[in-house]
């Protein structure tokens, strides 16, 4: 594992980029060809997430294939803070970094938080999206299987936000995976060091804040009717195991978006993308070079 990372961060130096948008100033790594069709890439929450940590086994796989954007999305990352004064608003601020840099259209595919803006940027602009694949996403609509409240993985992420130790931190991968030996003091310590590294990210995160929708996606949880009017190939990844958002989500996802399919994989907890790298990249390419 160590020299992986080590080899990963010295390839996240060589790929990573800013570009000012209006109001954020967004941090990003790009790979690939970029003549080949776009996909970008957006991670989910919790504390330390990042567009490189969040997608590690597969960036250099799906370059083979695409021109690969991986975000960094405000508060999080490299990235600038959030804040009310410039608005929480992911969707509006992806289409802002699609200017910026020059996406007329890509595939969008994002893991849990990432996945609620790759939705809501499909609901909202479906111009500028080709394709949707989802991975441990939450779904409007009323928990029928599930229990209600907040998931037991969610709460080991809010207190991780509230103190990201290095301990906290291991409590959060391991809740993250189904397979233990995935989470690893050395990832643990990894998030931990990318949390601290901007405090800011983790004030504005925890501040109470009445302004300030869910997860900066305005309007989420109110999308049923759009979701059943979409129009964009749809796939929905999740892991059988997940503690965090449960499977019944993406099974919602299915029955109401009209061109979708359900990749279900069992041994497999919220990152999908990175316990079962290997399915995870051949699925998604195929997918977007195909459906």
């Amino acid at each position: 594992m160590s020299q992986t990372l080590e080899t990963a961060q010295l390839s996240a130096e060589e790929n990573s980029r800013f570009v000012q948008t209006d109001p954020y100033r967004i941090h990003y790594y790009e790979l690939g060809d970029r003549s080949a069709r776009t996909v970008v890439l957006l991670h989910g929450s919790g504390p330390g997430a990042t567009g490189w940590s969040n997608f590690l086994p597969n960036l250099a796989a799906l370059a083979e294939s695409f021109h690969v954007f991986s975000v960094d999305m405000p508060g999080w990352g490299e990235s600038e803070t959030q804040s009310a004064e410039k608005g929480y608003d992911h969707p509006a601020t992806l289409i802002k970094f699609f200017d910026a840099v020059g996406i007329d259209k890509a595939a969008l595919i994002g893991n849990s938080m990432g996945g609620m803006t790759s939705v809501s940027t499909a609901v909202r602009f479906p111009e500028r999206v080709t394709h949707l694949v989802t991975m441990g996403t939450p779904c409007p609509g009323i928990d029928v299987f599930n229990a209600t409240g907040v998931s037991e993985g969610m709460k080991v992420l809010l207190h991780a936000y509230r103190e990201p130790t290095a301990e906290n931190m291991k409590k959060l991968v391991q809740i993250m995976c189904y397979d233990q030996s995935m989470a690893t003091d050395e990832l643990a310590q990894m998030r931990s060091d990318a949390a601290l590294a901007h405090t800011s990210h983790l004030d504005d995160y925890n501040r109470p804040d009445p302004t300030k929708p869910p997860v900066s996606n305005p309007g989420y949880f109110t999308f049923i009717p759009q979701l059943a009017e979409l129009a964009i190939p749809t796939l929905t990844i999740h892991g059988r195991d997940d503690r965090v958002v449960s499977y019944e989500h993406s099974l919602r996802f299915v029955s109401l978006i009209p061109d979708a399919r359900a990749l279900l994989i069992g041994k497999c907890g919220h990152w999908a993308q990175i316990e079962h790298a290997a399915e995870f990249n051949r699925a998604v390419t195929d997918f977007v070079l195909n459906a």
